[in-house]
């Protein structure tokens, strides 16, 4: 039998929200992995986990509706502490209300928060956002490469115990955009991680939290410097172009996905990849992919790089990482990582330079990755990769 704790919005004067998790929000497409943006959800409960970096005794989430066409109703929503997989720890389980009511409507290209919910979490742990949808929501705005299991049970499962009627699964977030939380004083050090698929995740273990910024995360917290670390990153995207299946690019979402984040005071860059990558080679998702030269690459990262600091965030710049062996691998391809690398490490551009590409090089061959820190594919790092970018990372920098 299902059981929930229900509760009202929490009682205060005007709380301060800090960021606890964060992700980059995408038009519906198919992706890497089978998802269920496209069709959307008609009677039907998803459940989504995500890891926080920051700490509270509140919570609030944000839902996008970025990309729909139509008003998004949302039925009903809850917030848990996370078990396992689908499960929740007992007692733990919160309605959700927005404005006070159980259920909300997000109008096509808009966000809503919920109101407050009691929950106690520290860094490095877990929540559960349920949400159900009792008439069809259409395509839905989603984050494609999440690394992280989702899960959907037919009809109404916001307070379901049992994690076995979640029968569905895939790896992506859907409608999730921030989970921010209360209890503490503002924060203006977090540091957001924009980028691709390398800052994504792409080829870190599902559900491990072994992404690069997770592991930058651990290093500020086990140097005594603990904050939230915001991930950013969308897998495929471009700095120059718009992409129907990788999101937009870099100049067009910078604004929402680092300068309005909460309490931002700093932003690892990098990207880059793909437009080189995408410009040498023809592929079918591989578009738009017009010739382009390192020179534009870097106009493009000096805008990106003044809107920051006009912000008041500091920058530090990321080296593109090796990628022979890859099918982006060219003469052409490998001169344009050369001049844009040399760019980053010698400009004045930024506040620090992350060398990722000489801290993840196999020393016998500086233009691919080094074997121990290759995925497999020769150009996105496995999880010894990542933790060797967020090592790569000066800390004082930050």
């Amino acid at each position: 039998m299902n059981t929930h704790t229900p509760t009202s919005p929490i009682p205060s004067i005007s709380p301060t929200w800090n960021a606890g998790w964060s992700t980059a929000v995408q038009r519906p497409s198919t992706g890497f992995e089978k998802n269920w943006a496209e069709e959307g959800f008609a009677d039907q409960t998803v459940r989504q986990v995500v890891r926080v970096t920051g700490d509270g005794t509140a919570a609030r989430v944000k839902l996008s509706n970025r990309y729909g066409t139509a008003p998004l109703e949302v039925t009903g929503a809850t917030l848990a502490r996370t078990a396992d997989g689908a499960a929740t720890e007992p007692g733990t389980t919160r309605r959700l209300t927005f404005g006070g009511a159980p259920s909300a409507s997000i109008p096509a290209g808009g966000e809503l928060y919920s109101d407050a919910a009691e929950v106690t979490v520290a860094a490095f742990e877990s929540l559960t956002v349920t949400l159900y949808f009792a008439r069809p929501t259409g395509p839905a705005t989603f984050h494609a490469q999440a690394f992280t299991t989702a899960y959907r049970a037919a009809g109404d499962q916001l307070t379901a115990e049992d994690p076995t009627v979640f029968d569905e699964t895939t790896v992506s977030w859907y409608y999730l955009a921030d989970v921010e939380l209360s209890g503490g004083p503002a924060r203006r050090d977090n540091v957001v991680v924009f980028g691709d698929s390398i800052t994504d995740g792409f080829g870190s273990t599902v559900d491990g939290n072994h992404r690069y910024p997770d592991a930058l995360a651990r290093r500020l917290a086990a140097a005594g410097t603990p904050r939230p670390v915001l991930n950013s990153g969308i897998g495929g995207n471009l700095l120059l172009n718009d992409s129907p299946w990788y999101g937009e690019r870099a100049g067009a979402r910078f604004e929402r996905d680092v300068l309005r984040k909460p309490g931002a005071g700093s932003v690892v860059l990098l990207i880059g990849l793909n437009d080189i990558g995408f410009s040498e080679i023809d592929l079918p998702t591989y578009k738009p992919n017009p010739p382009l030269t390192a020179d534009e690459l870097i106009t493009a990262y000096q805008q990106l790089t003044s809107r920051a600091r006009a912000a008041g965030i500091r920058v530090t710049g990321g080296t593109v990482l090796p990628f022979k062996g890859s099918e982006y691998h060219t003469p052409i391809a490998e001169a344009k990582r050369r001049t844009l690398n040399a760019w980053i490490r010698d400009s004045d551009a930024f506040d620090a330079v992350a060398d990722f590409a000489h801290a993840l090089a196999d020393p016998t061959d500086p233009d691919a990755l080094h074997p121990a820190y290759d995925s497999g594919d020769h150009k996105h790092p496995g999880d010894a990769g990542y933790r060797a970018m967020a090592a790569a990372i000066d800390l004082a920098a930050l």
